[in-house]
This record gives C-alpha cells, structure tokens and sequence, in this order.
C-alpha cells in the first residue's frame, strides 16, 4: 500500500490529540520514547543508532541524569516499516507515557510520525532523516543530519560539483532511486540540482520497488543508454545488488556514486571490497583529524568496546555518532531550561547552538542544519575484502567540502577501479 503524506496525516488526527498528563516524583526515571529498525533491512543501522542511544543515557545517569532524575529509554522494533513507527509512537504517549521523544531514525520512519506529533504539539530529534519535514514545515521537529537548509538538493549537490570539475565535463546523466521517501527525496533534489548543473542532460531516470532483488535488467537499461555518469539513491539491500550488478555487466561510465546508505555500513563495504573502487559517495561521518570534534574520539571508543559483543558494525563511524548528539542535544535544552515542557525545550533548540560529537550544530529553517555540512568521499585502492582496507580512513578520502578534503578524486571509474 502506498503511503502518502495526507493519508498518514489523516492517520493521524484519528490519535488522541491530549499530551499524558504525569505527577513525576523526583526518584521517578525520565522516559526518552522511540521506534528503532531492530529487525528488517534497516536493522543493521537502527542497532548501532540505539547503541548509542545507551550509551548517552550511560553518561547522562553518571553525571547524575536530566534534573536529577534518572534517564530510563522506552523503545520498540519499527522493523523498517513506516506503518510501524505510527502506532509505535501513539504507544509511546498513550500507554508509555514517554515524557520525551527522540527519533526515530532515517526518513521513511520520520515521515508517517510527524503528523503524530503536529496533532499533539510535541518536540523530536528525528536522526538522519533526508527532508522529512520538508512539506509539514513543523517548527517542533529537529533533524540530526548535516543536510543544511535545502536537504533534499545536498545528496546530490557535491557528486554535481565534482563532475562539474573534470576536463572535459560530462554531458549525461542517469538517476536511479528506490521508490520509498528517502529514495525519491534525493532523486528529486538530483532533478532539483539539473538547474544549478545545465551542462549535465538526463538520459535515464528510474525509481525502483523496496522489493527489487535484481538489478541486472536495470543496470543494463541504464548502460544502454550510456550516460557519462550515474547518480543512485538506495537503502542497504539494495546497494550490494546495484554494485554487484555494475560489475557483472562490465559498465564503466565516467563517475558512479551518489547517496548510497549501505556504504557506509563496515559490513556492506566488508562484503563488497574491491568492486567499490571508484564509487563516490555522500557520507555522513568518517573519523578524519578534520572531523574530530570534542568528545568524538571517546565516544567512538565506547562504542567499540560494546559493539562487537553485540554483532555490531565494529568501527560505528557512519552511524552512532548521529545517534549519540541527538540525545545531547535533548540533554542541553532540557538542562538549560530545567523543563520538560515541549514548547520550551523547541524554542530552546531553534534558538541556541549545540556543541556534540559530530561538531556545531544550529537549526534552521523546517529543523535542518542552519548550515549544511555535506561530505563527498571515493573509495580507493581496496585490494580484498577485509576490514583492515576499511579501517584506514586513507582508502576513502574526502573530496569535498574543501576544507576538510584529505584526497583527490581519481577519474575516470575505469581507471578509479584499478585497486
């Protein structure tokens, strides 16, 4: 079933509009309610997010938790399904009586929750959401994601500008996209971005089913068409079949990459090694001296030590970080107004500058990064499928922004994917 921004709206004016009145005892803990992906195609992703998670309220309860009390998380398995989230959260207030939410993570789970929340008044951090809030303009949703003021355009501004930069520039383009809302946000700001980029023509342009397991028959579609480069948007499932597919057709345009999420998990990358040679890609965090912030490093070496136990993407360098300053950033704002109330915990945040493990942050228009921070990285020089390749961070250089660049793109793909 298709899920449509005013169904789930309409979905939502069905849920009890009253916020839960609680009489909180001083001992009683402070509930933080969300729907993280524990199962699904996601899953991989929501389980290190929610480690972090843990991992704040640790910190947070030994410094003697948010105004005295404890921080207790109130969470269930959305298992990646948007219809899931909805009822999750209705949960969360209704039965649970969360006194604070964050989350949840990625866009397809933000989207159906949002109308939730509008219908109640309250605040969110949802966490690496592309453009969720983009057609609600609710002004008590924050975004954990370095999208910046025109979230939709920066998944494809900065593979733009590099092909920009070749001599000569390419002319053709291909977007190809899952069919879901994260999916059809990048694409469409890719088409966005074609009146920024003119010397670029689009030669094919696709969404494809969640569903799709097969990607030889789209990726030779896409060769036939020949276009000079190739700009995709997917999930996890999906980027492994698009890669492996790339390979066995032997295409090789001039540049390849885009908002591909499942490159950013140890495991995915692990499992591909040297087919990712040449791709280019949007990623979210990588622990490069120019992304080291105060807290970062001992962060990430928290992770490290639980992560492994739990079956875990072992570096967490794409993923928890995000989780993690959602919740300090929840912390702030309750520590500065000493106040659980909704409406003063968003003035709060619209209004201040948060300092977390993934660096500044100030909010802006739609609870977007009032300045955005897009990274572009290539992956070079993998010689097998071992982790080691990816631990040294020298295998991915950023290429963009230019002031935390620590590499140079290597074009085309054909000679990009030489390891």
């Amino acid at each position: 079933m298709l899920i449509t921004r005013r169904s789930l709206i309409g979905a939502a004016a069905a849920v009890s509009a009253a916020w839960p009145l609680r009489h909180a005892r001083a001992a009683d803990p402070i509930k933080v309610g969300f729907s993280i992906a524990e199962t699904g195609g996601t899953a991989a992703i929501g389980k290190q997010i929610l480690l972090a998670l843990q991992i704040w309220r640790d910190d947070v309860n030994a410094k003697g938790g948010l105004l005295g009390r404890p921080v207790e998380l109130v969470y269930y398995d959305d298992q990646g399904n948007p219809a899931n989230a909805a009822q999750i959260y209705a949960k969360l207030l209704d039965i649970d009586k969360v006194d604070l939410l964050i989350g949840p993570y990625s866009t397809n789970m933000v989207a159906p929750v949002i109308p939730i929340l509008m219908q109640r008044n309250l605040t969110t951090i949802g966490i690496l959401a592309n453009a969720a809030n983009s057609k609600f303009h609710y002004n008590r949703y924050f975004s954990m994601i370095p999208s910046g003021p025109d979230p939709e355009k920066s998944f494809s501004t900065g593979f733009f500008e590099i092909a920009q930069a070749q001599k000569p520039q390419p002319k053709t383009l291909a977007i190809l996209g899952v069919d879901a809302e994260f999916g059809r946000n990048a694409t469409d700001g890719a088409h966005d971005n074609l009146k920024e980029f003119p010397f670029l023509k689009l030669v094919y342009d696709q969404n494809y089913p969640p569903t799709t397991t097969d990607f030889t028959s789209i990726v030779r579609a896409v060769q036939a068409r020949n276009p000079d480069i190739v700009y995709v948007a997917a999930y996890p499932p999906d980027t492994v079949g698009i890669v492996r597919a790339m390979n066995e057709v032997g295409f090789t345009p001039k540049l390849i990459g885009g908002a591909l999420i499942g490159l950013m998990i140890t495991g995915t990358k692990v499992q591909l090694g040297p087919l990712l040679n040449g791709w280019v890609i949007t990623q979210s965090f990588l622990p490069a001296k120019t992304f080291l912030f105060p807290g970062t490093q001992a962060f990430l070496d928290k992770y490290a030590k639980v992560a492994p136990s739990q079956g875990l993407d072992p570096l967490g360098w794409a993923f928890p970080p995000w989780g993690y300053a959602a919740g300090q950033v929840l912390e702030e704002a309750v520590d500065a107004t000493k106040s659980l109330d909704q409406a003063k915990l968003a003035d709060y945040m619209r209004s201040n500058e948060f300092t977390t493990v993934v660096g500044k942050i100030r909010f802006g228009k739609d609870g977007e990064w009032a300045t955005g921070r897009a990274v572009w990285t290539q992956f070079q020089h993998i010689t097998e499928s071992s982790i080691d390749d990816f631990k040294d961070v020298s295998h991915q250089p950023i290429l963009l922004p230019a002031d935390m660049q620590t590499g140079k793109l290597i074009y085309p793909y054909a000679e990009a994917k030489k390891p």
